[in-house]
C-alpha cells in the first residue's frame, strides 16, 4: 500500500520544483478562502481582492499554456496549447474591464457588458484546444464508436445540466434575450468543454510524453462549471457580487490550468493498436448516462412531469445506446472470425513447425538420441542409419553405455554421472567406436540433461562423426610443425624439441646444436632456376638424416638453413665428429637436371654451458658460429666462442654509437683532407676528403672498421650525405669556386649508395646547398660498383654526369672489371691501387702493371691517380711514365681542414 502510494504522489508532483508550484498555489486558494468567507477589510477590500487575484490567475494561466508552447512536441500539441492560452488570456481581459467598472469607475458591473465579451470567448478557445490533441489511430469503426461514446457524453451532460441548472434559468426569464443567451452561455458553454475533456480522457494516445494533464485540465473547468453555474443563477436574480466564496471557483480553475502547464511530461510506453480499449473508455459513456437517467428520473417524481428538452434528450441517449450495442456487436462478430482465422493460422503454423523440426531431426547430420537416466534409448533419429549405419529401431531400448565399447561405455558413463543431478548441464565428449561396416571412427557427443524438461524427460546426445576433421587436424598440426618442401621439422617444432631437451638433460651429457648454411646455393637458384634449388635442399635434407644419429633432429629454418639436435653429447668432440660427416656428406656431388652439381656447408656448433641455458641463447650461440665458420671459408665448421657473442654486442653498440653521433652536434665525425699533386709540376691541384670518427671512449677508430659497420645498418647513408655536404662546404670556403682556381674535392661514394635511386637528386641537392659548381666535385667508387646491377648503376652514373660531377675508379686493379665495362660507364678518372705502386720499389721494382694501367688511362682519355706514394724513387717512376696525379704519404697525410688549408696556402711544404 505505501509503495502504490509512493508511486502515485510521484506521478502527481514528479520533481521538486513542481511540489513548490503546488503548495505555492495551494496558499493562495487558501488565503483567499480565508478571505472571502471572514470578509476581512469589508466588501470593497473583497471585491479588489477577489478582481485583482482572478486577473492575476488568468494571466498566470494563459502565461503557463504560452510557455508550453515552445517546450510541447508536435504542431498539434503546441496548437492545443496555444488555444488553451488564449481562452485564459480572454477571460483574463473580461476581468480587466470589470476591474474598470467595480474599481476605476466605482460602479456596478452592467449585464451584459464588455466584460461578458472576453468571458464568453474562452470556452470555445479551450474547446478547439482540446479537440486539437493528438490521439491515437483508430480504424472506422473504432472512429465510429468514439463519436457515439462522445454524443453519449454530451447529451447525458446537457441533459444533467438542463434539469439542474439551465431549465431553471430559462423559466425564471431574464431583462433581455441577449441576456438570457448570455447567461445561458456560461453553463452551456461548460458542459460542452466538460464533455470534450471527458472524451479526451478515453480517447487520448498513450505512447510517448502526454501533451497535456487532462486530469487537472477537467478539474479545473469542473470548478469553471461550478462557478459560472452560480453566477448566472445569482445574475438572474440579481443578487451577485465580487468577493464571494463562488470566485474561488474561477480562481482554482486558473489555478489548475496553471499546474497542467507547468507539470513535467512523463514517458509512456507505445500502446498496441490492436489493445482493448482501457476501462474508463469503454465505461465512462455508461456512467454519464446513468447519471442523467438518475436526474431526469428525480426530476419527474420531484414535479410530476418534464419538458420536451427531457424527453427529446433521454430518446436521443436510447438511440446513441442502441447504435452503440450495434456497433459493439458488428465489432464483436469481425473480432471473433478475426481470432477464429488466427487461430487456423496458428494451428496449422504449429503443425507445420512440428513437421519441419521432425524432418530437421531425422535428416539432420547430427544424430539425436534421447536415453533415460540409467542409460536407456527412449529416442533415436533416422541420421543414425547415414551417419552410423545403424538401423534404429535395433538402436532404441538398448541400454547405451553396455552396447557400445568398453572404453567409450566409461567416458559415456563418467560423463552421465557427472550431468546427471544439474538441470541442464552439457558435456562434450569424444568417444571412439566402431561404425556399422567394421571400420573404427570417431565421435564428438554433445551431451544436455533434460531429465525435467516435461516434454523431453531425458538426456539428450547430439553425435557426430569427426574422423575426418580429426585427420584434418593433425594434418594441419603436422604442417604448421614441418617444413613444406623437405618434410623436416621446422623453426617452431626445432625450438620446441630443444626445450625439452634441455628440460630432460642429464648433468653428465650435453645438448648440442648445429646450423647449417649452404654455401653456393644462390648460385644454383640463379643458374638453374628455382625448381633446382627446391631438388637440391630435398637431396640436401636427405643427406643430413642419414648423417646424423636415428634419434636426432634435422630441421629446415628457410631458404638454405638446416638446423640438427643433437640431445645428448659426451663432449663437444661428438659434435664436431657429426660435423665433419655433413661436410663429408656434402662434399659429394649432387645429380639435378643430368647435371653435377658441388655445394659446401658452413657449420656453427654450440653445446649447452654457463652462456647457453636456454633454447634461445644455445640457438643464438650456434647461428653466431655459423657466421664464423662462413667468413673463415666453405666446407668448414666452428664452435662457437664467448668471444663471438661479445663481439657481436661490441658491434651493436659500435653502431648504435655511430647512429648518436651523426644525430649528435659532439664533433665526433670529422673530415681529414689528402692533398691530390700534379705529378709534372708539383702544385696541388685538389684534395680526397677522408672521414675520421674520435668516439669519446675508445679513441680514434679506423674506417676499416666502421665504414663496413655503417654500410651493414644502413647508415652509410646519411653518413655519406654528410661527408659529402662537409666536403663540399670546406671546398667553398677554400676558394674551390673560384674561376681561377682548378681544385677538386673527391669524396669516396660506397657501393651501398649506389642502391639508392635518389642518389643524383642528393648530390644536386647538396651542391645547391653550399653553392660547389659540378665540375669541382668528383665522385670515387670501387669497380665492384661497374660488376653488380650494372644497368641500374650505369644509369645512376649517367644521372651523375649530367650533374656535371667527376667520376672516378678508386683501387683500380683489385677487381674484376673488363675493357667493355670500362668503355661503357661515363669515368673520368682511374686511380692506380697503393699494392702496384709499393712494386716500383724493392729488390725487384715491377712497374709493368702500373704502367699498363696508366697507358689504358691515356689510350681512354683518363686521368691518372698514383696512391700511396712514399718514396721519392716511386715518384719519379711514375712521373716518367706519363701518371698526371699522385697521392701519399711522401706529399701529406691526410690533414684537419685546418692544416690543410695552410698547406693550401704555403705549397712549398710539398716535397718536390
Amino acid at each position: 500500500m505505501l509503495r502504490m502510494l509512493s508511486r502515485m504522489l510521484r506521478a502527481a508532483v514528479p520533481t521538486r520544483g513542481y511540489a513548490w508550484l503546488c503548495a505555492a498555489v495551494a496558499t493562495v486558494v487558501g488565503g483567499l478562502f480565508v478571505a472571502f468567507v471572514t470578509g476581512v477589510g469589508g466588501p470593497v477590500v473583497s471585491q479588489n481582492i477577489s478582481n485583482v487575484a482572478l486577473f492575476g490567475a488568468a494571466l498566470c494561466a494563459a502565461w503557463g499554456c504560452l510557455v508550453k508552447v515552445w517546450q510541447a512536441d508536435g504542431r498539434r500539441a503546441r496548437l492545443a496549447w496555444a488555444l488553451t492560452g488564449l481562452g485564459s488570456l480572454s477571460w483574463g481581459v473580461g476581468q480587466m474591464f470589470c476591474i474598470w467598472y467595480e474599481t476605476v469607475l466605482d460602479q456596478e458591473v452592467p449585464f451584459p457588458s464588455l466584460a461578458d465579451a472576453g468571458y464568453f470567448w474562452m470556452m470555445p478557445f479551450t474547446a478547439a484546444g482540446l479537440l486539437l490533441l493528438p490521439m491515437s489511430r483508430q480504424s472506422v469503426a473504432q472512429q465510429a464508436r468514439s463519436i457515439l461514446d462522445g454524443l453519449m457524453i454530451a447529451v447525458s451532460l446537457l441533459l444533467i445540466t438542463w434539469v439542474l441548472i439551465l431549465g431553471p434559468l430559462v423559466h425564471q426569464g431574464a431583462d433581455s434575450s441577449l441576456a438570457l443567451l448570455i447567461t445561458l452561455w456560461y453553463p452551456a458553454g461548460d458542459v460542452v468543454v466538460l464533455t470534450v475533456v471527458l472524451f479526451m480522457l478515453a480517447r487520448l494516445r498513450r505512447g510517448g510524453s502526454r501533451p497535456m494533464s487532462l486530469p487537472l485540465v477537467g478539474v479545473g473547468l469542473l470548478a469553471f462549471t461550478v462557478s459560472d453555474s452560480g453566477y448566472a443563477y445569482l445574475t438572474l436574480i440579481d443578487s451577485y457580487g465580487s468577493g464571494a466564496v463562488l470566485d474561488l471557483g474561477w480562481f482554482a480553475g486558473f489555478a489548475l490550468i496553471l499546474l497542467a502547464s507547468r507539470k513535467p511530461g512523463t514517458a509512456h510506453a507505445e500502446e498496441d493498436g490492436h489493445a482493448l480499449t482501457r476501462p474508463l473508455g469503454v465505461m465512462l459513456p455508461y456512467l454519464a448516462v446513468l447519471a442523467a437517467l438518475v436526474t431526469s428520473t428525480f426530476e419527474v417524481l420531484r414535479h410530476g412531469m418534464h419538458d420536451t428538452i427531457v424527453s427529446w434528450s433521454r430518446s436521443a441517449i436510447i438511440l446513441l445506446i442502441v447504435g452503440r450495442q450495434l456497433l459493439t456487436l458488428l465489432e464483436n462478430r469481425v473480432l471473433t472470425r478475426d481470432l477464429e482465422l488466427r487461430v487456423e493460422t496458428r494451428t496449422a503454423e504449429l503443425k507445420a513447425s512440428e513437421q519441419r523440426f521432425r524432418a530437421l531431426v531425422q535428416h539432420s547430420s547430427d544424430v539425436v538420441t534421447v536415453m533415460a537416466a540409467d542409460g536407456t534409448v527412449t529416442y533415436q533419429s533416422e541420421s543414425i542409419e547415414r551417419v552410423f549405419g545403424y538401423d534404429p529401431v535395433f538402436a532404441t531400448g538398448i541400454v547405451l553405455p553396455d552396447a557400445i565399447n568398453p572404453e567409450a561405455g566409461r567416458i559415456l558413463g563418467e560423463a552421465i554421472d557427472a550431468i546427471r543431478d544439474t538441470p541442464y548441464a552439457s558435456r562434450v565428449v569424444e568417444i571412439p567406436m566402431a561404425h556399422a561396416d567394421g571400420h573404427r571412427c570417431l565421435a564428438e557427443v554433445t551431451m544436455t540433461n533434460l531429465l525435467t524438461d516435461a516434454s523431453v524427460h531425458g538426456i539428450v546426445l547430439n553425435s557426430r562423426d569427426i574422423s575426418e576433421r580429426k585427420e584434418l587436424e593433425d594434418q594441419l598440426v603436422h604442417e604448421a610443425f614441418h617444413d613444406g618442401l623437405t618434410k623436416l621439422a621446422n623453426r617452431a617444432l626445432f625450438k620446441e624439441r630443444v626445450e625439452a631437451a634441455l628440460r630432460h638433460r642429464r648433468e653428465d651429457r650435453s645438448v648440442a646444436i648445429l646450423f647449417l648454411d649452404l654455401d653456393g646455393f644462390k648460385e644454383v637458384n640463379d643458374s638453374l632456376g628455382h625448381a633446382a634449388g627446391d631438388t637440391l635442399l630435398v637431396q640436401v635434407a636427405g643427406r643430413l638424416g642419414a648423417a646424423v644419429r636415428p634419434g636426432d633432429t634435422v630441421a629446415r629454418f628457410g631458404g638454405d638453413e638446416f638446423a640438427v639436435l643433437i640431445d645428448e653429447v659426451a663432449g663437444a668432440e661428438d659434435a664436431d665428429e657429426l660435423a665433419g660427416r655433413i661436410i663429408a656428406a656434402l662434399d659429394e656431388s649432387f645429380g639435378i637436371d643430368n647435371q653435377e652439381i658441388h655445394v659446401q656447408g658452413s657449420i656453427g656448433i654450440a653445446l649447452t654451458g654457463l652462456d647457453a641455458q636456454d633454447a634461445d641463447q644455445l640457438m643464438r650461440n650456434a647461428d653466431l658460429a655459423m657466421y664464423r665458420a662462413k667468413s673463415a671459408g666453405s666446407g668448414l665448421f666452428a664452435r662457437y666462442d664467448p668471444q663471438m657473442h661479445s663481439g657481436l654486442v661490441e658491434r651493436l653498440q659500435l653502431g648504435a654509437d655511430l647512429r648518436r653521433a651523426l644525430d649528435g652536434d659532439a664533433n665526433e665525425l670529422q673530415l681529414h683532407y689528402q692533398p691530390t699533386i700534379e705529378l709534372r709540376t708539383g702544385d696541388i691541384v685538389g684534395f680526397e676528403a677522408l672521414v675520421r670518427w674520435r668516439h669519446p671512449v675508445r679513441g680514434m677508430i679506423s674506417p676499416v672498421d666502421f665504414i663496413p659497420l655503417a654500410e651493414s645498418t644502413g647508415l652509410i647513408r646519411p653518413l655519406g650525405r654528410w661527408v659529402l655536404a662537409e666536403a663540399s662546404r670546406q671546398a667553398v670556403a677554400w676558394g674551390f669556386d673560384q674561376p681561377g682556381r682548378a681544385l677538386t674535392m673527391a669524396v669516396n661514394v660506397s657501393g651501398v649508395q649506389f642502391d639508392q635511386p635518389d642518389l643524383p637528386q642528393i648530390v644536386a641537392s647538396v651542391l645547391a646547398e653550399t653553392g660547389l659548381p659540378p665540375d669541382r666535385l668528383c665522385l670515387e667508387m670501387t669497380e665492384s660498383v661497374l660488376m653488380t646491377d650494372t644497368e641500374e648503376n650505369l644509369a645512376v652514373l649517367l644521372s651523375l654526369k649530367d650533374i656535371g660531377v667527376k667520376l672516378a675508379i678508386d683501387d683500380f686493379g683489385t677487381g674484376y672489371s673488363s675493357l667493355a665495362y670500362l668503355r661503357r660507364f661515363p669515368v673520368d678518372t682511374l686511380k692506380i691501387d697503393r699494392s702496384f705502386v709499393e712494386r716500383l720499389t724493392g729488390a725487384a721494382p715491377d712497374a709493368a702493371l702500373a704502367r699498363t694501367i696508366v697507358q689504358l688511362g691515356q689510350s681512354l682519355g683518363m686521368a691518372t691517380v698514383a696512391e700511396g706514394i712514399e718514396q721519392y724513387a716511386q715518384f719519379l717512376a711514375l712521373r716518367r711514365m706519363g701518371c698526371d696525379l699522385a697521392q701519399g704519404y711522401y706529399f701529406s697525410r691526410p690533414l684537419p681542414a685546418g692544416e690543410a688549408g695552410r698547406l693550401l696556402r704555403d705549397p712549398a711544404a710539398i716535397a718536390a
